[in-house]
């Protein structure tokens, strides 16, 4: 990699990284629902890990804790590495490990494409709503391969397409309307830059790894009401909340508004239902 590309590449991680330090307070006071709307697709991340009760896992940019808590309890003689750029996430992690009474949890601060363990170290990598943020995704998936063990499954979730993500497109897609944002450069981190049918596949293949597959897994993000969809979505989901913060007062207002609006066409039995759909990508380490 060149000079200027790494460069580049250590400027997404630092804005990343005080980004997610900001929003962790957002993400701990969302826990439960946090939960209980990415659960599906953590336990298909796990459901792929295949592992086993003395395994030792690595969770990668596991954020406030999963699916690596939940991969802890099903590894009661192993142990679960979380690893993120952000601490801030990861002291939230750390509180609920120790909520859950779970000794078998270690926190490691570190970047994705550089991991801090020794080849060979992990029976099982999981990457839940990681890759789509990497500056360089080869790079990641090379280190996870790096620090599998031969046999050791890795896999993870990123966001499917647009379209299939009303819960993410139809704010942001609103905000785009009402700001001039710049559209992206290509490869750019963003909530769908990984969304392309076997776009994952290529990437695993590429690192070395077999027996690769991708598939589907969808659910709803339930809420109760517009308001409290929109106070959700500005405390959790950063691109919407740099969106916003780059629009004028009467713009803002317009989005919410048009957002309000729009939401209608989801509500079904009293609720707010937003599909929600992600690609699953498992291989092995040969």
């Amino acid at each position: 990699m060149s000079a200027s590309a790494e460069q580049i590449a250590e400027q997404v991680r630092n804005v990343q990284r005080s980004t997610w330090d900001e929003f962790s307070a957002g993400w701990r006071k969302w826990d439960a629902e946090l939960l209980g709307w990415h659960a599906p697709f953590g336990d298909a991340v796990i459901e792929e890990a295949r592992l086993g009760p003395d395994y030792v896992v690595l969770d990668v940019a596991a954020g406030t804790g999963e699916p690596g808590l939940t991969a802890a309890v099903l590894v009661p003689h192993g142990s679960v590495a979380l690893l993120d750029l952000s601490a801030g996430m990861l002291r939230v992690a750390v509180e609920k490990a120790a909520a859950r009474g779970l000794s078998n949890v270690h926190p490691a601060v570190g970047d994705a494409a550089a991991l801090p363990f020794v080849d060979g170290s992990f029976d099982a990598v999981l990457c839940r709503f990681g890759f789509m943020f990497f500056p360089r995704m080869s790079a990641a998936v090379g280190e996870m391969a790096r620090v599998a063990r031969p046999g050791a499954r890795i896999s993870a979730a990123v966001w499917g397409r647009a379209a299939e993500n009303p819960w993410a497109s139809l704010i942001l897609g609103t905000i785009a309307r009402h700001t001039e944002l710049q559209v992206p450069p290509s490869g750019t981190p963003g909530l769908f830059r990984c969304a392309a049918q076997g776009f994952m596949t290529r990437i695993f293949r590429d690192a070395g790894l077999v027996d690769v597959r991708e598939r589907k897994v969808s659910t709803d993000l339930v809420k109760a009401s517009p308001e409290l969809y929109w106070e959700f979505m500005t405390d959790i989901a950063t691109t919407a909340a740099v969106g916003l913060a780059r629009a004028d007062q009467e713009s803002r207002e317009l989005i919410r508004s048009d957002v309000f609006q729009m939401l209608s066409r989801y509500e079904h039995d009293g609720a707010i239902r937003l599909r929600s759909t992600a690609t699953i990508v498992a291989g092995t380490k040969p």
